[in-house]
C-alpha cells in the first residue's frame, strides 16, 4: 500500500470516528434530557402527592372520627382494615381501609365465591355481598372507605392518581399485559374509576389502566383528579 493511499484511509477512519463521537454525544444528550423530564415529572408528582395527602389527612380528620365511631356502633372490633397489596414492580405493602365488612369476610368469601359478578374471574365482586355491615354500603358507595390510603400515599406506597393496587392472587393470575400495570405506581383513584368502577369488566379496567400508563401527565392525573368528584358522587359502578 502506497503512502498516498495510506494517509487516505486514515482521514477516512478519523472522520467516521469524528461522526460517530457527535452522534453518540447527541444520543447521550438526548438520553439526559429524557431523563430529567421523567424524573422531574415524577419529584412533582410526589410534592403534589405528599401536600396533598397531609392537607386532607388535616382537614378530613373529623369525618375519620365519625366514621370509625359508626362502624364500631354497627360491627365492634377495629375500624380499620388493613390488606396485603402489589406495587410498583411487584414490591408488597399494607394498604389500609376502613372496614365495611364483618370481621370473617374473608372465611365467608369461599362460601359466595361462584356468586362471582365481574366477569374476567380475576377480581371479586358482588353488588349485594352479604358480608358487607350496613354502615358498610354507605362508605363503599361513597368511597369513603377507600380515604385511609392518604396514608399509604403519604408514605410513597401509592398515588392519588394511578392503577389500583392489586391483590398478591389476583396478580398470579396476570397474563403479560395484565403486569404492566405494576410499571407504575398504584393510586386511589384511576380512569376506569372515573369511567363506571365496577360495571367495568375487568380486561377493560386493564386496556384502561395500559393506556393511562402510555400517557400519562400531570394534566392528566389532574383530569382524572377532577373527574372523580363526581364519579364519587353520583356513586357510578360502587358496590
Amino acid at each position: 500500500m502506497n503512502s498516498e493511499l495510506q494517509n487516505e484511509l486514515l482521514r477516512r477512519y478519523s472522520r467516521m470516528s469524528y461522526f460517530k463521537n457527535n452522534i453518540s454525544l447527541r444520543l447521550q444528550l438526548k438520553r439526559l434530557v429524557w431523563l430529567a423530564v421523567i424524573r422531574g415529572a415524577y419529584f412533582v408528582k410526589r410534592i403534589i402527592d405528599i401536600v396533598t395527602s397531609i392537607l386532607l389527612l388535616i382537614m378530613l380528620s373529623p369525618l375519620f372520627i365519625l366514621i370509625m365511631l359508626l362502624i364500631y356502633i354497627n360491627s365492634p372490633g377495629p375500624v380499620f382494615f388493613k390488606q396485603t397489596r402489589v406495587g410498583r414492580w411487584g414490591k408488597l405493602f399494607t394498604m389500609w381501609k376502613f372496614r365495611s365488612m364483618y370481621l370473617d369476610a374473608d372465611q365467608r368469601l369461599k362460601e359466595i365465591m361462584a356468586e362471582n359478578e365481574m366477569s374476567g374471574g380475576v377480581i371479586f365482586k358482588m353488588k349485594n355481598d352479604p358480608r358487607v355491615i350496613p354502615i358498610g354500603r354507605f362508605i363503599r358507595k361513597a368511597s369513603i372507605d377507600e380515604l385511609p390510603q392518604l396514608w399509604n400515599v403519604l408514605k410513597g406506597d401509592m398515588s392519588l392518581v394511578g392503577p389500583r393496587p392489586a391483590l398478591p392472587s389476583e396478580v398470579n393470575q396476570y397474563s403479560l399485559q395484565d403486569r404492566q400495570r405494576l410499571e407504575v405506581i398504584p393510586g386511589i383513584t384511576c380512569i376506569w374509576q372515573v369511567s363506571g368502577r365496577s360495571n367495568i369488566p375487568f380486561p377493560q379496567q386493564v386496556q384502561l389502566d395500559t393506556e393511562y400508563i402510555q400517557s400519562q401527565s400531570l394534566l392528566l392525573d389532574l383530569k382524572l383528579l377532577l373527574k372523580t368528584i363526581p364519579a364519587v358522587l353520583l356513586s357510578r359502578g360502587a358496590y
